[in-house]
C-alpha cells in the first residue's frame, strides 16, 4: 500500500474506435470486470483519498456502475480532447495546490502497486512530474522526404507510459497554460512545456495501453491465466460478559451485554481477517495483533481487517468475495444485517453484493445456545497472481 496521501484522475472519455466496433474498450469485460475498474480497485486499495473518472457524455451511469462499491470514487464529464479531459478531472478532483495526483488511462488495466509506490517517491524527492516508462527495444525507421529508409537511433528514447504523477497545481496551470502546437499528447509534456522536471520511473510491459482488438484478446489471455483464486476460512468465539453493547461486523449494537477480549472483541471482523490472511497463508491474526501487546487492547478490529487487505493488495491481489456466518442466540443480527454488509463493504473496498452477512443459532444447544458467547466463521474468496 502506498504509504503517501494522493488523489487519482482516471481518463476515460475516449471513444476507442481503434479496438473496433462495440463498446468503447474501458467499459468492455476483461476477466468478468470492466476494464476501467481494474485501475479504479488498483489505485483505491493503493490509498487513494478521492478517484475521478472522467468520461464521455452520456456514459455518467456507466462509469458509476463499473466503479460501485469502491470508496471515494466520483464521475465527471469529460472534453473534446484527453487534455481538456485532465483538467475537467482536476477542477473536479477541488484538491490543494500541493497535493500529488496520479492521471492514468482506463485502458491501462494492470496498474500494481509497485508503480504506484515509485511515482508517489519521485514527487515526494522534488520532481515536477514522474513517468513510468520502458526504454525502446524495436530498431526505429523512418522514410525521409526523397523516400529512403532511415534507422534512428533509440539509444536516448523511452516509450511513456500512465499512470504519471504530479502536485495538482503545478498540472492544473501547465494544462492551462499551454500554447501548442496542437495538445499535449501527455501530461508531462504540458509540465515539460513550462519548465517542470520531468523523473522516469521504471515501466512495465504489463502497463500496456490496450488499442487494438488482438490487444484486447492478449488482456484477457493475461487476466485469466495467470491469476489464480485462493480461498481461506475463519473461525473466531468471544464470550458475553458485562456492558452496555457490542461491536460486530464494525457496526455498534446496543445491548444488555458486551463481547469480551482483548481488542473491542469484534468476533466477525475476527473471523474475516482469519479468512484474508489464511488466504494468502498469512498466518492468524494472533500473530500480526498478539493479546501480549498493549498496544491492541480495547484497539478497533477496524484496522485488523484493513490491515489484512492491504496484504492483499500490496501482492497485487484482489478480495473477490467473503461471507460471514453469525452464530448466536442473541443479539438479533437480521435487523442490522444490510449495516453491516454495507460497513464490511466500504472496509474491505467491495460492492456490497460481493459481501455475504447471516446468522444462524444452535437451537439452544452449546455456549451459543446457551447465551454464554457468540461465534463467527467466514470465508473469503481472493484473487492473486498465478
Amino acid at each position: 500500500m502506498a504509504a503517501m496521501g494522493f488523489s487519482a484522475i482516471i481518463v476515460a472519455a475516449g471513444s476507442g474506435e481503434r479496438a473496433g466496433a462495440g463498446l468503447a474498450k474501458q467499459w468492455r469485460p476483461l476477466a468478468g470486470r470492466p476494464m476501467l475498474r481494474w485501475s479504479a480497485e488498483a489505485l483505491s486499495m493503493a490509498g487513494a483519498a478521492r478517484i475521478v473518472i472522467v468520461v464521455a457524455e452520456g456514459m455518467e451511469a456507466a462509469a458509476a456502475a463499473a466503479v460501485s462499491g469502491l470508496p471515494a470514487c466520483a464521475v465527471a464529464r469529460g472534453g473534446d480532447t484527453r487534455a481538456k479531459s485532465v483538467v475537467a478531472g482536476l477542477e473536479a478532483l477541488c484538491a490543494d495546490a500541493d497535493s500529488i495526483v496520479l492521471v492514468h488511462d482506463a485502458a491501462r488495466p494492470f496498474l500494481g502497486p509497485g508503480h504506484i509506490e515509485a511515482l508517489l517517491a519521485a514527487i515526494e524527492a522534488g520532481a515536477d512530474g514522474a513517468v513510468p516508462a520502458l526504454p525502446v527495444a524495436d530498431t526505429l525507421k523512418r522514410r525521409n522526404e526523397a523516400g529512403a529508409v532511415v534507422t534512428i537511433s533509440r539509444s536516448e528514447l523511452w516509450r511513456a507510459q500512465t499512470p504519471q504523477a504530479f502536485r495538482h497545481g503545478a498540472l492544473l496551470a501547465a494544462h492551462r497554460g499551454w500554447r501548442g502546437p496542437g495538445e499535449p499528447t501527455d501530461d508531462a509534456s504540458a509540465v515539460e512545456a513550462g519548465g517542470g522536471r520531468i523523473v522516469l520511473t521504471p515501466g512495465d510491459p504489463l502497463l500496456m495501453k490496450v488499442t487494438w482488438p488482438e490487444e484486447l484478446a492478449m488482456a484477457e489471455r493475461w487476466a485469466v491465466g495467470t491469476r489464480t483464486t485462493r480461498v481461506g476460512q475463519g473461525f473466531d468465539v468471544h464470550r458475553f460478559g458485562p456492558g452496555q453493547g457490542l461491536w460486530l461486523c464494525g457496526v455498534w449494537i446496543a445491548h444488555t451485554h458486551a463481547l469480551i477480549g482483548h481488542s473491542d472483541a469484534d468476533a466477525g471482523l475476527h473471523a474475516l481477517t482469519d479468512a484474508l490472511l489464511g488466504a494468502i497463508g498469512e498466518g492468524d491474526i494472533g500473530e500480526h495483533f498478539p493479546a501480549s501487546d498493549p498496544q491492541w487492547r480495547n484497539a478497533s478490529s477496524d484496522r485488523f481487517l484493513t490491515h489484512a487487505a492491504c496484504l492483499i493488495a500490496s501482492r497485487d491481489g484482489r478480495i473477490v468475495n467473503v461471507d460471514l456466518t453469525l452464530i448466536c442466540e442473541w443479539p438479533k443480527i437480521g435487523p442490522r444485517r444490510q449495516e453491516m454488509r454495507g460497513r464490511l463493504a466500504t472496509l474491505l473496498g467491495l460492492d456490497i453484493t460481493r459481501v455475504g452477512v447471516k446468522a444462524t443459532t444452535t437451537e439452544g444447544l452449546g455456549f451459543t445456545g446457551r447465551g454464554e458467547g457468540l461465534a463467527a466463521q467466514a470465508i473469503a474468496a481472493v484473487e492473486m497472481p498465478a
